[in-house]
């Protein structure tokens, strides 16, 4: 007889998506990782291992949906992915959110523990994450034994840094593959695919670029799973006029103040309430 227990592992541990590249990688899911695989992570820059690099191809429009370690040089990025997945394997079991993204997501900090202080969250981000570098982590441990109630993904912001090359649709369905992958490890969990926050100013290339990539979110329908809502913050973080509302950000206009969090936390409420 198959315990349950041994169910829910086994639904935490499945394989990885069908993705639309199949790059050099050694290991393409679990951990701990091998040898082989770490060095390939660690002694590789990340654009050495993009889909496309292993055939001498220039692939740009694949990038963002396809799993590719994060590098900060050396083994930085990779011991921010490992603290993470100590934190996962020491919450175990259910949870309340599971929280997924870059740095908007793991500057949560106080501001989350100040308006969800009855929720029991793990936060998964890492600052200057693109989808890529998301769905990576997915399939590495970085959510494995987890049982979230809701998921909160935002992701996309660093993956503008490269949209001349890959385009905007590519990151629109960078996006896409995060939902399809968080998905398809947590079936039962309600998922919100918060929008791209407004940044930098009118008229700057990021951050119409931003706009772009969150319109087209809107004809790939995610939210046509009944468990997923798309969550678009982009009014309440901009004026009429479409300038950012500068109070809610820190000097750089990209990161949050605590009084963006507080418009965050806000919008988050009654999403996270209506489990």
């Amino acid at each position: 007889m198959i315990r349950p227990t041994f169910l829910l592992l086994f639904a935490s541990t499945a394989v990885a998506l069908d993705y639309p590249h199949t790059t050099a990688e050694p290991q393409k899911t679990g951990w701990p990782l091998t040898a082989e695989e770490r060095a390939y992570v660690v002694d590789k820059p990340e654009y050495e291992r993009r889909p496309g690099r292993e055939s001498s191809k220039h692939l740009p429009q694949l990038w963002p949906q396809v799993p590719t370690a994060g590098h900060f040089g050396g083994d930085s990025w990779l011991k921010l992915h490992e603290a993470h997945v100590k934190a996962v394997q020491a919450n175990q079991g259910p949870i309340d959110v599971l929280l997924v993204g870059d740095s908007i997501t793991i500057q949560w900090g106080e501001s989350w523990k100040k308006y969800f202080p009855d929720l029991k969250a793990v936060n998964i981000g890492i600052g200057g994450d693109k989808t890529q570098n998301v769905l990576w982590r997915l399939d590495h441990g970085g959510v494995e034994g987890l049982q979230p109630k809701a998921i909160v993904l935002m992701i996309g912001n660093n993956n503008m840094f490269f949209t001349p090359e890959t385009g905007i649709e590519a990151a629109a369905k960078g996006i896409e593959m995060c939902l399809k992958n968080l998905r398809e490890k947590f079936p039962a969990a309600k998922i919100i695919v918060a929008k791209i926050l407004p940044a930098h100013t009118l008229g700057n290339r990021f951050y119409e670029d931003i706009k772009k990539t969150n319109a087209a979110l809107d004809p790939l329908k995610l939210d046509s799973d009944p468990k997923v809502k798309v969550l678009d913050l982009w009014s309440d973080f901009t004026h009429a006029d479409g300038s950012i509302k500068k109070d809610l950000f820190t000097p750089d206009n990209i990161h949050l103040s605590p009084a963006g969090y507080a418009v965050y936390a806000e919008k988050l409420k009654p999403l996270l309430a209506a489990q």
